[in-house]
């Protein structure tokens, strides 16, 4: 048993841990960097060339490491919403799981023994990305693992890609704005049936195939150098790449697409009044400015007001709020 707990901790200090330029001693699986934009894993760096299994004819094969309860990730989701919906004709993205938190067990080092030491780094990352962050979840019904997430979002990719990411969101929701602890099968089915998949298979897909989906994107983070989460690879049909690694500015994610891509044009979308709130039923105040073009105080403005008017419903938390369309 010693010794079990003994590789359980090397494997943590050495494996994952978010740093930036965290200093050695203060290790932790969630502590990540908000100047560097990154939850770091210490391995080796990103490899130079990718190979990718292309699932549509899109010109842009996108490959996503990411994880449920990165907070980096997170704070990326407006640059992302953007993309997709500026971009969307001419990119595909691949959701892969990184595996961030295996298990607290054994775990002791610098000082951090449990999930409570990250409650206040929580709440100075949603600050610091400006994305509803309640790090109270780790002191009231902190997560054992990121896995059961992480294979319940490949789980849910076998029955239909688009309800997988709108679950992925869901779950989102619910760790950073909510505290539900999303490794307990309660809250996973709850946001499964919002998502319109099938529960009673999820479950089945969790014990089977999605746990065999999720060790294939472990190994393909593993073949591919990835060393943090968020590592985003695009790659065009040529075999070009371009490499997006930490939270990034919105206009690193449009040049790589027009360097991979010269000739591809933007889509018009909706972003007056209620439109946005047809693409995606939530919306941050982050997520609205920056794909509305408005700032952030105009952006808060309209959307008070349409809480005001009854048309929109909002979740509010210590560290900032969430918008949903009634």
């Amino acid at each position: 048993m010693i010794t079990r707990l003994l590789l359980i901790t090397v494997y943590l200090t050495l494996l994952i841990r978010c740093s930036g330029q965290q200093k050695q001693n203060n290790m932790n699986p969630l502590l990540c960097n908000p100047d560097s934009g990154v939850c770091e894993l210490p391995v080796a760096p990103l490899a130079g060339t990718v190979t990718m299994t292309e699932k549509n004819t899109a010109p842009i094969q996108v490959t996503y490491f990411t994880d449920p309860i990165c907070s980096s990730c997170w704070g990326i989701e407006p640059q992302l919403r953007k993309l997709k919906l500026e971009y969307g004709g001419f990119v595909h993205i691949d959701y892969r799981m990184g595996g961030l938190l295996p298990s607290w067990d054994g775990f002791n080092s610098g000082g951090i023994t449990g999930p409570r030491d990250v409650a206040h780094h929580w709440d100075d990352v949603s600050k610091h990305y400006d994305m509803p962050i309640d790090g109270d979840i780790w002191l009231e019904d902190p997560l054992s693992s990121s896995y059961p997430p992480s294979i319940a979002f490949r789980a849910a990719s076998l029955q239909d890609e688009k309800k997988a990411t709108f679950f992925l969101r869901k779950i989102r929701e619910m760790v950073f704005l909510e505290k539900k602890n999303i490794a307990k099968w309660e809250h996973l089915s709850e946001a499964a049936q919002q998502a319109g998949l099938d529960t009673t298979q999820l479950k089945l897909d969790m014990a089977g195939p999605g746990k065999t989906a999720f060790e294939a994107d472990l190994a393909l983070a593993r073949n591919m150098g990835v060393r943090g989460f968020p590592s985003i690879f695009l790659k065009n049909e040529k075999g070009e790449q371009e490499v997006i690694y930490g939270s990034r500015p919105y206009e690193q994610f449009e040049n790589a697409v027009q360097r991979l891509v010269p000739n591809a044009t933007k889509t018009e979308f909706p972003k007056t009044e209620m439109g946005l709130f047809k693409l995606y039923p939530t919306w941050t105040v982050r997520e609205y400015a920056e794909v509305s073009g408005t700032d952030r105080n105009t952006a808060l403005s309209f959307l008070e007001k349409r809480v005001s008017d009854k048309l929109l419903q909002v979740t509010r938390t210590k560290n900032g709020a969430i918008y949903r369309i009634q």
